[in-house]
């Protein structure tokens, strides 16, 4: 099977440019803002299960955040997407460069947003979208618990290889080790696959539940920087991220 990235970069299905200012006849799109909870689009699916009760089946981070919130609402200075307002008040000393290139091109201060996918499908993490689909279940509920980070140079922030999988199994089902709990009750939606090969006239067709933490957290840089060196996952560096979807054709009522 076609290695497939939640990111967008490939899909199981081509998203065509229609001639109208936005797509038709796909179901609701991510990344949004959280705050927001109107939305117009028509098409209807089952909100997946608690992630608890599906297996993680990629990890993967976007630099900068794709979602909208009010505590990650200022526009990046370094590509699209926002960034938290902590990272404008950051010490001298969580600023400090760590040694050597970090995750490609991250530094103290950059805000990333961190998926954790999750699926239906009796499968094992990996690589890509792709491991979250199987040749006995390739239409899988998918669900992404999503936190927003600030990095600091700073051990005593949250430690990334805490939030890793390393084989952790919980009640038949793979699981990360942790996700953070102190950052706000998640909003869930329902939503789409992002990346930055999607707008709002080219839509995702994968159809994906949400669950966005609304508040950020410090995590030390230098535990994103170990688990990029090496991670199952084949991550290297973070994703792009698509444009805010703002039309309300294109959005989910957030209930």
């Amino acid at each position: 099977m076609k290695k497939l990235l939640l990111g967008g970069l490939l899909t199981m299905a081509s998203a065509s440019v229609l001639a109208a200012d936005v797509c038709e006849g796909y179901g609701p799109q991510t990344s949004r803002d959280i705050d927001q909870r109107d939305g117009e689009n028509k098409v209807v699916f089952s909100m997946a299960p608690p992630s608890t009760q599906m297996n993680l089946c990629n990890i993967h981070f976007h630099k900068n955040a794709e979602h909208r919130a009010k505590d990650f609402s200022v526009p990046a200075t370094e590509g699209a997407g926002f960034m938290c307002g902590m990272s404008q008040n950051l010490t001298a000393a969580e600023l400090k460069a760590p040694e050597g290139k970090v995750c490609g091109n991250l530094k103290p201060g950059d805000t990333i947003e961190m998926h954790w996918v999750h699926t239906s499908c009796d499968v094992a993490p990996g690589p890509g979208l792709g491991s979250c689909l199987s040749d006995k279940c390739a239409n899988p509920d998918l669900r992404v618990e999503t936190q927003v980070f600030t990095l600091v140079n700073d051990p005593d922030a949250l430690d990334f290889n805490d939030m890793d999988y390393d084989g952790n199994v919980v009640n038949g089902y793979h699981q990360p080790k942790m996700i953070p709990d102190t950052t706000g009750e998640p909003v869930e939606f329902l939503g789409s696959t992002t990346g930055p090969s999607y707008t709002e006239q080219v839509c995702s067709p994968l159809q994906v539940s949400w669950s966005v933490r609304p508040s950020c957290a410090k995590l030390d840089i230098n535990s994103i920087a170990k688990w990029c060196e090496s991670n199952e996952f084949e991550e290297r560096e973070g994703h792009g991220v698509r444009e805010l979807v703002t039309d309300k054709r294109l959005l989910s009522v957030i209930n």
